[in-house]
């Protein structure tokens, strides 16, 4: 390939702004030292990741997930759980008999709130002071 336009790449990543997030992850790739899989023929990274593209040297997928990686910032790692946390688990979802279930006897804590009847809720609202005129707000 002598060279490499958008055309021959868009039927690989069909959107043209993918295309380039992908193209320009590669070629940074490849300037911090990572193989390349196509001749370079004298030509400059960007051209690389491209031809690298069209060809179907790099799956797109596997780009977009390497790009996604390496933008995140907070990567979450699951723990194993405790073994006694693992044991509480499996006992309550295989619906065991020891698993301690509210008996009838025992009830939930009741919430209250505080209630105010609207004669309250009203004065309560009258003696509420508006805030001062602004010519900022």
């Amino acid at each position: 390939m002598a060279r490499v336009t958008v055309e021959d790449c868009i039927d690989k990543v069909p959107n043209r702004f993918e295309l380039v997030l992908l193209s320009s992850h590669r070629s940074r790739q490849i300037s911090a030292g990572s193989a390349i899989s196509v001749d370079r023929d004298n030509d400059k990274n960007p051209v690389v990741a491209l031809r690298e593209i069209a060809d179907e040297q790099l799956s797109p997928g596997d780009l977009k997930e390497d790009l996604i990686h390496s933008l995140q910032k907070h990567v979450e790692v699951d723990e194993p759980e405790d073994e006694m946390e693992m044991a509480e688990t499996e006992t309550i979802v295989a619906g065991d008999a020891t698993a301690e279930q509210p008996t009838e006897t025992e009830e939930a804590p009741q919430i209250t709130f505080d209630s105010l009847s609207e004669d309250e809720l009203l004065a309560g609202i009258q003696g509420l002071v508006p805030p001062e005129r602004n010519d900022e707000f």
